[in-house]
């Protein structure tokens, strides 16, 4: 990954802004990228039905469901981030910023290309074909490509993270403050991702399992799907 900048992630988070600014503006649009997002996130829980019945690897997968491919509005937390990246996290310990970073980069490039399917998309009606179809409309390879590693990126910070034995009372110790601080919706990811990862007891394998899965997925689509 390119090294970290906070100037470059206030400008992407900005730009999700912008897009928000677009679909408010466009009620269609809207509803086509809330259509879209929820259609996609029935698409990952199908694609990974057997890791959210697996003991070990269910309660990651559920919050990559939720947290990464989820259709909520995530307003309030991209502000939190806008507030903790240019001060490097004067609450957060340094071993957080890279996460808070790569999740905010995860999330302005999913914001921009979703926004890009759903002007492909012919109504809030979708189905695989038209999937599809918006899919190879849009094109643009290596931002897919961009978007998975970036996927990728997230998870291994989080499990880079449960390595460091003091960082989960530290969370702990934090949350209070957080609070205060207005970044209670920051703090409660971190801790969520924390716990989740670290029951786990490494990563690999279901980062490799879903790596694999999005790539295929990814060539089918821009191939004919």
């Amino acid at each position: 990954m390119e090294e970290l900048s906070a100037e470059s992630l206030l400008q992407e988070l900005s730009a999700v802004d912008a897009e928000r600014a677009r679909r408010a503006a466009d009620p269609d649009l809207q509803a086509r990228v809330q259509a879209l997002k929820a259609w996609q996130q029935r698409r990952f829980a199908d694609t990974y039905a057997d890791l959210l019945a697996h003991p070990r690897y269910a309660a990651a997968t559920r919050f990559f469901l939720q947290e990464l491919y989820g259709p909520d509005d995530y307003r309030q937390r991209d502000a939190q981030f806008a507030r903790v990246i240019p001060t490097l996290t004067r609450l957060f310990p340094q071993e957080v910023v890279g996460t808070v970073a790569r999740l905010a980069r995860l999330h302005a490039l999913s914001e921009q290309l979703d926004t890009r399917m759903a002007q492909q998309l012919p109504s809030t009606d979708i189905t695989p074909a038209g999937y599809a179809a918006a899919w190879r409309a849009c094109g643009d390879p290596a931002a897919r490509q961009r978007q998975i590693d970036l996927t990728m990126a997230v998870g291994e910070s989080l499990d880079h993270l449960t390595a460091k034995p003091l960082l989960r009372q530290t969370l702990r110790l934090m949350r209070g403050p957080a609070q205060l601080a207005g970044l209670g919706t920051l703090q409660a990811f971190l801790e969520s991702g924390f716990d989740t990862f670290r029951a786990m007891r490494g990563a690999d394998e279901f980062l490799a399992t879903v790596r694999q899965r999005e790539e295929a997925l990814a060539r089918a689509l821009f191939d004919g799907g």
